[in-house]
């Protein structure tokens, strides 16, 4: 009788017979025993990896990055105006040169143009002057940080072209302010264009202490209410008390403050974040103190001064 597959013994397999290795003349050791991790592997962490942080990654600004940046310079001031070294190309400069006037008062009571901003500089050379933020750099949802430049493009076949407008103001806090409006492809020349129109555009305004509750003769506010307006924006100036402050639109108070004016009320009408029409519009209303007509009596009574005090 045959027997089945399934009952039939398994193949028992030959177990391999390993080489006989002695111990104390081959360096491997006994197979089974011996130590693990002989001379092949060595010993973890060592001079394959070496310390983290070293040659590989080295200092910044090695000689592949080249030296950091050292702290930011200061701003580059402007070079003070020489009278010596001014060639004068009007004749009211060579007036100003000659010294046969030595007053800017004299040229704004007779309506003399200034064709010349070393005329300016040469009469008053304690001028203030400031820029004012008229623009806005990029941010998330319209949210960027006010800047002096306002930028503006012009789409072209070749591209875009940008350009930067700026809007300076100059004055002597002493009834005496100016300002100027600037435009370039680059944003150093939109500043000095700006700065050099504000001394061409030089005015004298009134101030006086226009508050019926103030009881101090000083010129510390304006005289009387005035109105100035440019585009939608409509604003409003009106006598304050001293001690009232500049309760105005920040960059409205820059330019009220260099004209001298210390006390004062605002009210605005229309789009007041167009900022050029905003600043227009108190260019406006500063004129306005100058024009009105007055009497000799009001000018006592409101103890009025014109220009300087």
């Amino acid at each position: 009788m045959v027997k089945d597959d399934a009952q039939a013994k398994p193949e028992v397999k030959a177990e391999k017979a390993y080489p006989k290795v002695d111990s104390k003349t081959d360096p491997r050791g006994s197979p089974r025993s011996g130590l693990r991790g002989g001379p092949r592997g060595g010993p973890r962490g060592g001079p394959r990896g070496g310390p983290r942080g070293g040659p590989r990654g080295g200092l910044r600004g090695g000689p592949n990055k080249g030296p950091r940046r050292g702290p930011r310079t200061e701003r580059r001031e402007e070079p003070e105006f020489d009278p010596a070294s001014w060639k004068p190309k009007t004749a009211l400069g060579k007036l100003v040169k000659e010294e046969k006037i030595t007053d800017i008062e004299q040229i704004l009571d007779n309506g003399l143009k200034i064709l010349e901003p070393e005329i300016v500089e040469m009469l008053m050379p304690n001028l203030e002057s400031d820029l004012l933020l008229i623009g806005q750099s990029k941010g998330k949802f319209g949210g960027g940080k006010r800047r002096v430049f306002r930028q503006t493009q012009k789409k072209t076949k070749e591209g875009n072209k940008p350009k930067f407008a700026a809007f300076a103001v100059i004055g002597n806090k002493d009834g005496i302010v100016g300002l100027g409006y600037g435009k370039s492809k680059e944003t150093v020349p939109a500043r000095e264009k700006a700065l050099r129109n504000a001394k061409l555009n030089i005015f004298k305004i009134r101030r006086g202490s226009g508050s019926w509750e103030a009881e101090t003769h000083e010129p510390i506010s304006i005289p009387f209410m005035v109105e100035g307006k440019a585009g939608s924006v409509k604003l409003k100036l009106i006598p304050a008390s001293k001690g009232t402050g500049l309760i105005a639109e920040p960059e409205i108070a820059k330019i009220l403050s260099l004209a001298g004016i210390k006390d004062i009320w605002t009210q605005t009408k229309g789009q007041t974040k167009t900022k050029t029409n905003f600043i227009m519009a108190c260019e406006k209303a500063l004129k306005q103190l100058i024009k009105t007509k007055l009497s000799e009596e009001k000018k006592a009574k409101l103890h009025i001064v014109e220009g300087k005090a």
